[in-house]
């Protein structure tokens, strides 16, 4: 059934959607450049293990590095090619790290490896998990934490309902949108693993209003035996956060510090879902991934399917490029970043480049005190206080913020640095805090 709410959280933004220019474009598959960069470090947890080495020739699909533990997923192979060399490589965080330089076999067909299939009516809830677990499965939306360690559940828990988070709230990115629309088999086949791996009784794929094309679709192919609903809930950022979706779909609060297990459910983005539903029947691991490039700096705008691992610069160059570009980002403008090295590369948790040029981008010339208006404090959808989480952090006063103020509860959507008419970069202000309070727990 298709059930729409007027329910959703308090607080959050309206931002402008500027998703016109792509939700009505289907998929493409994109070039695969003739060099493929691979940095190890592409989900949270620990980096996975290099297992092959310089001038090996492998084939599109292959293992290229296991998981080193539980919080771990494997690296599999793009293209078929040759290993031109491990050495460090550029990343998004200004970091390198060690990676592989992959030269894709330009006479190669590239088709796929098959492996062992997790077949759907006889595996276990373990053995789905370790199927994508040992796919290379993170999370698409852009956090890329493991999907099979997410989906597990603690001793003592349970789950009752599974949220598939088909929100897309973020400016620009239609990548969901698309998905939606054009992969809804994998996403249904997606849907039947997660429940048997969770043992959750219900699934409920929550859509924004700005979406409902999907939302018809997907309602007219829902299985009226199966215990699946669409519900679309009104448009509001940041409405593709769990813990505000949970609440907008269920009318739970997740509480500080919780996890959406704790009110006995669990979100998982679509893009991730279709992933699973077409991975697991094959046994193969994921190799590429939809992605929205847009933005006004882009001239062959859309949404393409791209080789995970290409390089930034070759993307630009293929769809083209408006000059002079002043930003790229990686996500979108509101919790994606502002690239500074064109040579990173396309990883598993790029959901969308958005390109601006100076024409778009004003940036402040000042930032002015704090006026204590209170508009981070409305605009906040858990309640904190941005303005004084932001004078301590001016301050220096970490342990403040994370035991009184409750830091770490933010999940940095930039809603408060939005509003704020002083241009206080708030966000990033809280972004550095809460690394530092990371480092000192950790020590």
């Amino acid at each position: 059934m298709l059930t729409l709410t007027r329910n959703t959280f308090k607080h959050g933004v309206h931002p402008p959607e500027n998703k016109d220019d792509t939700n009505g474009l289907p998929i493409k598959q994109f070039p695969f450049p003739s060099l493929i960069i691979l940095p190890i470090v592409q989900h949270i947890g620990k980096p996975s293990k290099l297992i092959v080495s310089e001038g090996q020739e492998v084939a599109r699909g292959q293992l290229l590095a296991e998981s080193d533990g539980y919080l771990s997923v494997p690296l599999h192979a793009p293209v078929t090619g040759t290993i031109h060399k491990i050495a460090n490589v550029p990343t998004i965080s200004g970091k390198m790290v060690p990676g592989i330089y992959l030269e894709a076999a330009p006479s190669s067909t590239q088709e796929v490896m098959e492996g062992e299939p997790i077949e759907l009516e006889s595996a276990t809830p373990e053995e789905i998990l370790n199927g994508i677990q040992q796919a290379g499965i993170v999370g698409l939306g852009g956090a890329a934490f493991p999907t099979h360690a997410k989906l597990k559940i603690p001793d003592g828990k349970h789950c009752e309902v599974l949220i598939i988070n088909g929100i897309e709230c973020e400016p620009y990115l239609t990548t969901d949108h698309r998905v939606m629309l054009e992969q809804s088999d994998d996403i249904f086949l997606g849907i039947k693993y997660l429940l048997k791996a969770t043992k959750a009784k219900k699934c409920i794929i929550g859509i924004e209003a700005n979406k409902q094309d999907a939302a018809d679709f997907l309602k007219e192919r829902l299985n009226p035996d199966e215990p699946i609903s669409v519900e679309v809930v009104p448009v509001k950022y940041p409405q593709g956060a769990e813990k505000m979706l949970i609440t907008s779909l269920l009318g739970k609060e997740v509480p500080s510090r919780g996890l959406p297990i704790d009110v006995n459910s669990l979100v998982v983005n679509v893009a991730t879902t279709a992933e699973i539903g077409r991975l697991l029947p094959h046994g193969r691991g994921i190799q590429e991934r939809v992605i929205t490039i847009t933005g006004p700096g882009v001239k062959k705008k859309g949404n393409y399917l791209i080789p995970i691992g290409t390089p930034l610069r070759y993307v630009l160059e293929q769809v083209g490029v408006e000059e002079p570009i002043s930003e790229v980002y990686m996500g979108g403008p509101m919790m994606g970043v502002a690239v500074s090295n064109l040579d990173i590369s396309i990883v598993k948790g790029t959901s969308g480049i958005v390109v601006f040029t100076k024409k778009q981008v004003s940036r402040p010339s000042k930032i002015y005190p704090c006026i204590k208006c209170g508009a981070c404090v409305d605009a906040c959808p858990l309640s904190l206080n941005p303005s004084k989480l932001g004078i301590l952090a001016k301050s220096e006063a970490y342990e403040e913020m994370a035991d009184e103020f409750n830091l770490m509860d933010c999940f940095e959507c930039g809603s408060c640095s939005y509003v704020c008419p002083s241009h206080i970069p708030l966000v990033q202000y809280f972004r550095l805090s809460k690394s530092i309070v990371r480092k000192r727990n950790a020590s």
